[in-house]
């Protein structure tokens, strides 16, 4: 039961939201535009024994107070009063604890029951109704934060050019839970990933930049639990500014921190993916854990003349409603929370084209984007957009404005087709290897607005892409039912693994055809962790539930195939990194480029308009290196997706000669002379780099 306060309250400062110590005091500020009342609850140390403190002051639609001797340390949430009034957009529920949006560390996990809810479960009136069952005993408490525990930490952010980045997409516990070189006790957590091993496995790949999977705090959902299955990928953040405790190690919340420095230390960048387009409470029939139940109607986007329900352009069920003020203030301010304090170096916005979401329809100029533009810490960052989501207009793919880099999906799903030997594939394969120039060359966006990328967390690795013609999601508990059907992967004869060699070697060779292309395309290259060595899934396509061998990186016992293709892609990544011919920076340099057909001769209009001629070859010529010895001045890459061999005349010289420097039809040659001559067989399957000497 609450007790009455022991504690003085003051009036405190409106304009620190969220919990703010001082010297002596804690200042608490809460933003609700239609709450009646806000109560702060203090707890013990346990997470019991509630105190109930009515902040006193409300300015500006913020309530707040200050509590005097109150230290750092302390645990509390809130408790908001107002209307019961969905059909209004209303759901003020006193008897249910609320996270406060600005917590900076988040205490306990959700203990999912009928208390978690603000209505009766088992009423015919579903939401309607309402429910008194208090949830204080099963919901997380919020930590006072003292900000003075990370001012001593100081290192300086890499700073990696974006011609020269390549992102490494991976996950908190993925990459630790099996590695043996992180001690049982890290496994899991951010202090396991700073493990000097796994950093410098990291570093030794070549990439400049690892991008995380959610960190922010999430629940696990109770329809998982309920099978035994966890929220493994994350997306489904109930607190902004709170890390995962689930990944926390012996230095708690410290830990993030320490594991950001260490990736610093090796000159490596830190890119956080963050989802700010919906949040854990659901529909009109989820639980009310924070937002709902502190101002509904500001927070979320409902129905235009039926706010009971929710606009759901996300799929989740609500979306965050960025056209509030006070709301697009929390993202900000939790984004340079994560920049400034926690240090991080950028963010990849998960369906970010919510963020751009206006109730007219998605904006270029909205209100999101303006902020983030001209804000002197965001703006200076890398920001990257997953450009979609599923409402009305949704699909914005070059559609994010200038400053802006953006998955490309068009280069993942054109790379698989090309691949596959698909006809019709030539043109758009060209304009994809190029930078994507017919969608990103426009308002003066440079070659890296592409992202570019095979694989991805969602979807199958690139071992399983071709190894498996089909799904196999049945570990997800949903009967194969979930998860994408059209992959365009290709088993090349027989589903999954097998002991035919004749397979595993078609296998291997288009992994190092897609590594290939992907480091050697325009735009910056997104390596998902693991596929370096071959890392399956068993066909599973949606892990987001697998927090199990399924999904966990297998670092022992791999087959000799695994290491060569780890060898095969740091040799790629260095070589990128090597040679500015390869890593083009703007669409307006010296670089001359042209597309070459196997017979000789530049590519015409008829020969992009003959569908089966995939064949192809790219020649680059610079004369600016730079100042740099080695760098060439010219190289051609020449493309087979054909299951067959192909003669490719080459393009004669008038000084020098062609040099094999790397092919993917046996990843051992390197440097090979090719003695003048004019011609070069193009095996099965097969990419092929020269330069000339």
């Amino acid at each position: 039961m609450p007790q009455k306060s022991g504690f003085d309250v003051e009036a405190g400062d409106h304009l620190a939201l969220g919990a703010t110590p001082d010297a002596d005091g804690v200042n608490f500020a809460l933003f609700s535009a239609h709450a009646e009342r806000v109560e702060l609850c203090l707890f013990d140390a346990e997470g019991g024994n509630e105190h109930r403190i009515e902040l006193p002051e409300y300015t500006n639609e913020i309530w707040h107070g200050r509590i005097p001797g109150l230290k750092p340390g302390a645990l509390y949430g809130y408790r908001v009063y107002g209307p019961y009034d969905p059909e209004n957009g209303h759901r003020f529920n006193p008897n249910k604890l609320l996270i406060d949006p600005y917590a900076r560390e988040l205490v306990g996990d959700i203990h999912w029951g009928q208390s978690c809810f603000g209505y009766d479960l088992e009423s015919e009136e579903k939401d309607l109704s309402f429910n008194g069952a208090d949830s204080a005993p099963d919901m997380p408490k919020c930590r006072v934060i003292d900000p003075n525990d990370f001012t001593s930490i100081d290192d300086l952010k890499p700073g990696i050019p974006w011609s020269r980045t390549i992102f490494y997409e991976a996950h908190v516990k993925g990459m630790t839970q099996l590695h043996p070189a992180v001690p049982e006790k890290l496994r899991g957590t951010f202090e396991g990933l700073a493990n000097r091993d796994v950093v410098e496995y990291v570093k030794s790949l070549g990439i400049t930049s690892i991008e995380l999977l959610p960190v922010h705090y999430f629940p696990d959902d109770a329809h998982l639990l309920d099978k035994g299955l966890r929220n493994y990928w994350g997306y489904n953040t109930i607190g902004f500014f709170a890390p995962a405790s689930r990944y926390y190690g012996p230095h708690g919340l410290l830990g993030f921190r320490n594991m950001v420095r260490a990736f610093h230390d090796a000159g490596i960048e830190v890119i956080l993916d963050v989802v700010y387009n919906h949040t854990a409470e659901g529909n009109e029939l989820g639980p009310t854990l924070s937002f709902k139940g502190i101002d509904n109607f500001s927070y979320y986007r409902t129905m235009p003349d039926e706010a009971r329900y929710y606009i759901n352009d996300t799929g989740t069920g609500n979306t965050v409603n960025t056209s509030h003020p006070r709301v697009l203030q929390m993202i900000t301010d939790s984004l340079r929370y994560w920049a400034q304090v926690m240090n991080v170096d950028g963010f990849r916005f998960d369906l970010g084209t919510i963020l751009g979401r206006e109730p007219e329809g998605f904006d270029q100029r909205g209100g999101f984007f303006d902020a983030v533009g001209q804000d002197p810490v965001l703006s200076r960052l890398k920001l990257i957009g997953e450009p979609w989501d599923i409402g009305p207009g949704g699909y914005q793919v070059g559609g994010f404005p200038p400053g802006w880099s953006e998955w490309n999906d068009k280069y993942r799903d054109t790379m698989r087709d090309y691949w596959k030997d698909e006809d019709g594939t030539a043109r758009d394969f060209a304009a994809r290897v190029l930078g994507s120039g017919d969608i990103y060359d426009f308002r003066g966006r440079r070659p890296w607005a592409s992202v570019n990328f095979v694989t991805a967390h969602d979807g199958f690795t690139l071992n399983d892409l071709v190894s498996y013609n089909e799904k196999h999601n049945e570990a997800n508990g949903e009967a194969n039912r979930d998860g994408h059907d059209h992959n365009r992967s290709f088993n090349y004869g027989a589903e999954g693994p097998t002991d035919d060699d004749g397979i595993n070697s078609v296998r291997d060779r288009q992994k190092r055809n897609f590594l290939a292309t992907l480091l050697l395309s325009h735009g910056v290259p997104m390596l998902l962790a693991g596929d370096e060595f071959g890392r399956s899934q068993m066909g599973n396509n949606n892990g987001y539930c697998q927090d199990s061998d399924i999904s966990w990186l297998h670092w022992q016992g791999l087959p000799d195939s695994a290491q060569a293709l780890r060898v095969f892609t740091a040799r790629l990544i260095a070589l990128r990194q090597e040679q500015p011919l390869l890593r083009r920076e703007s669409w307006r340099n010296d670089l001359t480029i042209s597309w070459l057909n196997p017979v000789g001769g530049e590519q015409t209009e008829d020969h992009w308009d003959d569908e089966g001629s995939t064949t192809l070859g790219l020649r680059l010529t610079t004369k600016h290196l730079d100042g740099n010895e080695n760098a060439w001045k010219e190289a051609l890459v020449l493309f087979n997706p054909h299951d067959g061999q192909v003669p490719f005349n080459l393009p004669s010289l008038e000084d020098g000669q062609w040099i094999l420097e790397l092919t993917t039809a046996d990843p051992d040659v390197e440097r090979v002379d090719l003695n003048d001559t004019d011609h070069y067989d193009l095996e099965p399957r097969s990419l092929v780099i020269l330069r000339r000497a």
